[in-house]
């Protein structure tokens, strides 16, 4: 397919008073979107990459790991936070706080259908509490920074909304909504519902992103199509291929796949432990791994790698530049 066709909709968007340079947004990813990673989505593209979801909760404790999630340096193009949280004074006290002072952007989860997360009232559960769901968000702004919500379409298949809880969104403040195609209940499989997104995005003036079931730069055409929304966001798909950001864009790259993630292991060590670090860049090589042949005899090699040499090793078996990349 000529991503030419694609790259039509790809275009800078605004948000609030920022400017971002393209409107392919990588999605916050548990585990993943530590900050080497937005760094190489912010290379290959991408308009703007968050942390992972951070518990406000955990962070009004000065929770070691949670602080973790918040690296950042003066490099990295745009700063965007996502808080996970549901009692309004919290997420306006964190939003406020001091740990939060580097943040260009705070973006609210309102999607998280995970049920431990769901029965304390956070992420999806906030769709089910219009009133708290705006008490969050004008709290987040009065922070003075520009504010985001991800949602999904609804909580259960016969009671979608996106629509209206876009505009409730809209009323409180937000300056911009992601919506996941799927609805909580059906976590993070079948079909996305494109046309939910579209009423969303008919229904409010503030830009909406499309997210969910975006796997291919086809996927990533029809989400625009379909939705009308003013950008996409790619999730699962951009560990797997982080180059899908260069393919939409047009932001031209001609590094391997190897040299990636040679340099996600430099970064990732310059900032973090040994411990993270292996554990992070075998998970991230593991995705890249997926659609390459041949590979998978290295797989439990690479995660009984006890070293970041040892690591490096393996990973230029798999990745070496006699290989053909991704």
């Amino acid at each position: 397919m000529d991503t030419m066709d694609v790259r039509l909709n790809v275009r800078p968007i605004r948000v609030g008073g920022l400017l971002l340079p393209s409107n392919v947004l990588m999605a916050p990813l548990a585990g993943y979107t530590c900050y080497p990673f937005r760094m190489l989505a912010y290379e290959l593209g991408a308009g703007l990459c968050f942390t992972e979801m951070c518990s406000a909760n955990a962070l009004k404790y000065e929770d070691r790991a949670t602080n973790r999630l918040l690296i950042t340096t003066p490099e990295e193009p745009v700063k965007a936070v996502q808080l996970l949280g549901g009692n309004p004074a919290v997420m306006e006290r964190m939003a406020k706080s001091p740990f939060l002072e580097a943040f260009d952007i705070i973006d609210i989860n309102m999607g998280c259908p995970v049920p431990n997360v769901f029965k304390s009232g956070e992420g999806s559960a906030l769709m089910q509490d219009a009133k708290r769901a705006a008490a969050v968000i004008r709290g987040c702004k009065r922070s003075g920074k520009v504010v985001t919500v991800k949602c999904r379409v609804g909580i259960r298949e016969n009671e979608l909304f996106a629509a209206e809880f876009a505009r409730v969104c809209e009323d409180a403040g937000a300056d911009m909504i992601t919506i996941h195609g799927r609805s909580r209940s059906m976590m993070y499989d079948g079909k996305p519902h494109m046309e939910e997104i579209a009423h969303a995005k008919a229904a409010v003036s503030i830009p909406v992103i499309a997210n969910g079931g975006i796997f291919s730069t086809e996927d990533a055409k029809q989400m625009f199509e379909n939705t009308g929304a003013d950008g996409i966001m790619i999730a699962r798909y951009g560990l797997e291929n982080p180059f899908i950001f260069s393919e939409l864009t047009g932001k031209p790259c001609k590094k391997s796949a190897w040299t990636l993630l040679t340099e996600q292991m430099a970064l990732t060590a310059r900032y973090y432990d040994e411990t993270f670090t292996l554990s992070y860049m075998k998970k991230l090589a593991s995705y890249m791994m997926k659609k390459r042949k041949g590979t998978k005899r290295y797989k439990e090699q690479m995660y009984r790698s006890g070293s970041l040499d040892e690591l490096k090793r393996v990973i230029a078996l798999i990745f070496g530049e006699n290989q053909a990349d991704i």
